[in-house]
């Protein structure tokens, strides 16, 4: 993994601490925002330059969509879901591509920490906040992109190429990614090897996905599930996905996902509160990130 471009960018963003003491707050905000663009223009060379890690990535989500997704639209009525069963796990393999990059992050800063490159970030004069900022940036953006490119399926699945509803759902998958990234990172911050992140990440992942309502409908689900369900930001994320598409598509209307106290939250809330569980970790990993080594 080439790091050239993030330490040139740092090379650029150091040099202003010839400010001194007497900096005025404008530098320091300039020289702040300077650092995390340095960070997310990491992630994006990366991901330009991985094309093949890329691709991989998107074709598990494209099988389940297409495999899974097309033998099941035969064994699953339409009556029962509300719409046919790949429109329906649609909003599910938008969660799944979005999940992947956006745990990388997590991941990306214990490697980081291990190899001596995060020491070197360290030595930036900018707060370990924003380093941490800068990663989360970065994992959002990259997730969303990769998101973004299974769009291009939505086509396939019967849904309409409308531009609000696109706008609608790369929002939706900003929100989460961001909120998956920071939970990842909080996650980070407190373990000290890859091999346990990895070990962790097994054991939940899996369930939380099941737990989204991606491949079925909540409701079908025990109560104890149900429960679950309704702490699991996988399951936020892919109800605002699949009730995005019922505000724009007549007729779409899927089996209902996240319910609060027996009823439907609104979908401003729901989005609210995958905003503030997002704001909260980050806070949180800044926090732990913010105490010297």
């Amino acid at each position: 993994m080439s790091t050239s471009a993030p330490r040139a960018e740092g090379v650029a963003y150091a040099s202003d601490s010839s400010d001194g003491p007497a900096a005025t707050r404008p530098n320091r905000l300039r020289r702040e925002l300077r650092a995390v663009h340095a960070l997310v223009h990491r992630d994006l060379l990366r991901l330009s330059s991985q094309h093949t890690h890329t691709a991989l990535m998107l074709i598990q989500p494209v099988l389940y969509l297409f495999i899974l997704g097309g033998g099941l639209a035969a064994l699953i009525p339409e009556s029962r879901l509300g719409v046919g069963y790949q429109a329906y796990l649609f909003p599910g393999m938008l969660m799944m591509t979005v999940q992947t990059p956006a745990i990388m992050v997590g991941i990306r800063l214990i490697t980081d920490r291990q190899s001596g490159y995060l020491r070197e970030l360290l030595m930036a004069p900018v707060r370990r906040s924003t380093l941490l900022l800068g990663s989360c940036a970065g994992g959002t953006i990259v997730a969303a992109v990769q998101g973004a490119v299974l769009l291009a399926l939505a086509g396939v699945v019967g849904l309409p190429y409308d531009p609000v509803l696109l706008v609608l759902l790369l929002a939706g998958m900003i929100l989460a990614s961001f909120t998956i990234t920071a939970l990842s990172l909080a996650l980070a911050v407190t373990l000290g090897r890859p091999e346990v992140f990895h070990m962790l990440l097994g054991l939940v992942m899996m369930p939380l996905l099941f737990l989204s309502g991606g491949f079925f409908p909540l409701h079908a689900l025990p109560g104890w599930a149900q429960a679950l369900a309704a702490v699991n930001p996988l399951a936020y994320g892919v109800d605002l996905l699949r009730r995005s598409i019922e505000l724009q598509v007549p007729g779409h209307t899927a089996a209902t996902g996240i319910e609060w106290f027996g009823g439907q939250p609104p979908l401003p809330l729901e989005a609210a509160a995958l905003l503030v569980t997002g704001a909260a970790a980050l806070l949180w990993a800044a926090h732990r990130f913010g105490r010297p080594e």
